[in-house]
């Protein structure tokens, strides 16, 4: 068994308000709905009951009485049957309350566990109602995608599972040197704490526990598992991620979006710029790079000059512009002379402009990676101390 518990770089004093009231609400709901109507029996004159059992009867196997599966039914199966989403019947209302129903404590337990662990890092990333807002969508896009392939089921869908799957779509890519703390189970042989990649956790997660069995499946739900809101839910978190970087690199300041006419003799955005950061006159440069729509931005600079002008915005104040610069630099030369400086660069303005560790921390090991010039290394390695040191959840180890 592997069950994992918490996770690193993990930035201590960020309250994560939205994750606790997503985890807070889906507890009260089971406490106070699931708990109390589990325990009391349908009631006989209740007219969801007959159209339950005449759906419960479907799925039956051949030897069991309907009348063995009547005297089971509780009032939360019937409260399931109309508030989960069942595909064969869909409703707006229930693609939202079927997110916070669950079918018991260890399905509530699982699902929870998750978000503890991966929600936090996702909603500083993202901020509040971004979170919230991606929280749900990705949970509506999970429930879709499972009912494009089980289309005429008539059996409800509950869980938190489809729309915590997106946040570990936004984790899988944003947070890609992130470790998981993991409690490796093999009674009695093996009993041990390991700290294992993210992505190596979410990877099994995806494919080992969703991927191959919804192929074996072919979509349906196996062992009453909805295998296809899983990926369906971490396949949304990994595109809206995309985009949202995407988004950020594509990024042009307000005070830089005039169109800025090359100078005679520079026969294009690109010398003009060249030639302004030459001159020393960054100012120039700055807004004829950003007068220049992002798409035509791949190599317009080399690295050194693209280098030069981030340094120039940072020094100025002009925090995003300049990481903006770094990561279209990075973008459009991702190895090689520069990448390095650039990764460090970036990451050092998420660490103190943004107050931004984790995503400081993926720059800062991808520089390292890159065989950085000794200066450069010792930045790097201040920086990621710097970012121990911030950490909610201190243990012995050091960060990389």
């Amino acid at each position: 068994m592997i069950l994992p518990f918490s996770d690193e770089p993990n930035p201590r004093g960020f309250v994560p308000v939205v994750t606790y009231a997503i985890l807070l609400l889906n507890v009260a709901v089971y406490i106070f709905v699931t708990l109390p109507l589990s325990g009391r029996p349908a009631d006989p004159r209740d007219p969801l009951l007959q159209e339950y059992v005449e759906v419960v009867s479907q799925t039956l196997p051949p030897n069991v009485p309907v009348s063995a599966a009547l005297e089971q039914v509780s009032s939360y199966d019937l409260f399931v049957f109309a508030y989960g989403f069942r595909p064969v019947e869909p409703s707006l209302l229930a693609l939202f309350t079927a997110m916070f129903l669950h079918g018991g404590l260890m399905h509530l337990f699982g699902n929870m566990l998750f978000l503890w662990i991966y929600g936090d890092n996702v909603e500083h990333r993202l901020g509040r109602l971004p979170f919230l807002i991606g929280y749900l969508a990705t949970g509506i896009a999970a429930t879709l995608f499972h009912a494009l392939f089980d289309m005429d089921s008539p059996l409800p869908l509950v869980g938190a599972s489809g729309a915590i799957s997106g946040v570990l779509g936004f984790y899988f890519l944003w947070f890609p040197h992130n470790k998981v703390r993991v409690w490796l189970f093999l009674f009695p042989i093996f009993m041990r704490v390991v700290s294992l990649p993210a992505r190596w956790v979410l990877g099994f997660y995806l494919f080992v526990d969703n991927v191959l069995p919804f192929l074996v499946t072919l979509g349906g739900q196996g062992a009453g598992v909805a295998h296809g809101a899983h990926i369906g839910g971490f396949v949304a978190g990994l595109a809206v991620a995309w985009i949202w970087n995407r988004r950020e690199v594509d990024w042009r300041p307000s005070a830089y979006r005039d169109v800025v006419e090359p100078k005679t003799e520079a026969k294009g955005p690109g010398e003009a710029i060249a030639a302004d950061i030459r001159r020393g006159e960054y100012e120039d440069a700055a807004k004829t790079y950003f007068s220049v729509p992002s798409e035509k931005t791949r190599r317009l600079l080399n690295p050194s000059d693209s280098l030069t002008l981030g340094r120039w915005l940072a020094r100025e104040g002009h925090h995003r512009e300049a990481l903006a610069v770094y990561q279209r630099q990075l973008r459009d030369y991702p190895i090689g002379p520069g990448a390095a400086e650039a990764h460090t660069n970036a990451g050092l303005l998420q660490l103190h402009a943004f107050g931004e560790p984790t995503a400081a921390y993926q720059h800062l090991v991808d520089a390292l990676d890159l065989d950085p010039a000794p200066a450069t290394e010792e930045l790097i390695r201040q920086a990621l101390t710097a970012i121990g040191d911030q950490q909610k959840y201190q243990n012995r180890q050091k960060l990389h």
